[in-house]
């Protein structure tokens, strides 16, 4: 539903609440007066603007978690953890921070950081904005939702305001499209397991020898992980392989083209066989995209809005040093990865390997990446066909 229609089944209570957020003069008592003033303050740009402008970066955070998913209600536990994943730590940096010595002649008691808001309290102030509202009957009353032409507007506020920070340069001299070459690759390793014999080590990974021979099949050359190396997380057997080898893998085992039999050994399966067979479709690079979205949503939690935004930012060739101005903050360490790495390795680099985004060297502002064609069709969901 959109904002009209949410207001019409508010009652006049939370109807005054969002007025008063917006500071609408109009009568009180009058429900058709206060769905008409608050429909005409929040229907001005500057207004929203203003109150974007002013939101806690934590903030920023949990509203854009709700922008770009396909469902329409939150339960209470779900939104507050929400807000709870958005804070980052920052709260208990602020809390741990050292206070600072006192001199001789000072008997103040150090200043603690204030309380933060508690998730409930935030929930509470999206309601009060209109921005969150509940169901209104049956077991939807204990839902909540954002109103769907809301929804678009944050959407666009948000990409004007981080496109004002963004650096956008000419095509540069030379870039990496790796378009197609997963689907080709994936035919590589079918065709690697279909006529070796690939034993398996006890926990399920390959031996060095079978996995390197299918790495210099691959059409994108990689590395094995350095030994000793920190990896968990991104799959299966990441710690054992590289990364794009790594969600390729993951991919035909989740399509059924390859089996770990309970005897230790890697085969290929009936429908791997015919994948073997068959060209690759339009449609496998979505299934990739979405499987890869299902494989790293876990370590990346807000990894869908994203990736929305750079299809929504990266029409033209865009550096990547301003993309991490913009993106770093709202981006949660994991682990061993900090935002930086997981901005660049996770998402933009895995990006490129899926054929969505190009990446370039630009002689004068380094690093640029563009969206491919194939990849807006893949974020539109316009793409057809088997």
């Amino acid at each position: 539903m959109n904002l009209s229609d949410m207001l019409s089944y508010a009652d006049i209570g939370q109807l005054s609440k969002i007025a008063g957020a917006y500071r609408c003069e109009c009568n009180g008592n009058s429900k058709n007066e206060l769905i008409q003033s608050i429909l005409s303050e929040i229907s001005r740009h500057d207004v929203l603007e203003n109150q974007i402008s002013s939101m806690r970066l934590e903030d920023l955070r949990f509203l854009n978690s709700l922008l770009f998913e396909s469902r329409q209600s939150y339960s209470l536990e779900d939104l507050v953890a929400r807000v709870q994943q958005s804070r980052f730590g920052e709260v208990k940096q602020a809390s741990t921070e050292e206070p600072a010595k006192k001199t001789k002649k000072s008997k103040k008691k150090p200043t603690l950081p204030p309380e933060p808001p508690s998730p409930r309290d935030i929930i509470v102030q999206f309601k009060h904005q209109g921005w969150l509202f509940n169901g209104f009957s049956g077991p939807g009353r204990y839902l909540f939702q954002v109103p769907n032409d809301l929804k678009s507007r944050f959407r666009e506020t948000l990409r004007r305001k981080f496109a004002e920070q963004l650096h956008y340069t000419d095509e540069p001299p030379m870039y990496r499209d790796e378009q197609g070459l997963l689907q080709s690759d994936i035919k590589q390793l079918l065709h690697y397991v279909y006529h070796n014999e690939v034993q398996l080590v006890t926990d399920g990974s390959m031996y060095k020898r079978n996995l390197q021979q299918m790495l210099d099949r691959m059409g994108v050359q990689e590395e094995l992980p350095s030994k000793g190396a920190w990896r968990f997380g991104y799959g299966r057997h990441f710690n054992h392989y590289p990364d794009r080898f790594s969600l390729m893998y993951d991919y035909c085992r989740s399509a059924g083209y390859i089996s770990e039999t309970a005897d230790g050994w890697l085969s290929i399966t009936d429908a791997g066989k015919e994948r073997l067979e068959k060209p690759a479709t339009a449609m496998e690079q979505v299934h990739l995209y979405r499987y890869w979205l299902k494989l790293y949503k876990t370590p990346v939690v807000n990894l869908l809005s994203l990736v929305h935004w750079i299809h929504a930012l990266a029409a033209d060739w865009v550096t990547i040093a301003s993309l991490k101005d913009v993106f770093v903050p709202f981006i949660k360490t994991y682990y061993y990865d900090d935002a930086h790495a997981i901005l660049e390795a996770r998402l933009l680099k895995m990006m490129m390997h899926l054929g969505l985004l190009r990446i370039g060297e630009d002689p004068v502002h380094g690093t640029v990446v563009r969206m491919t064609k194939a990849g807006n069709a893949v974020l539109e969901g316009t793409v057809s066909g088997e």
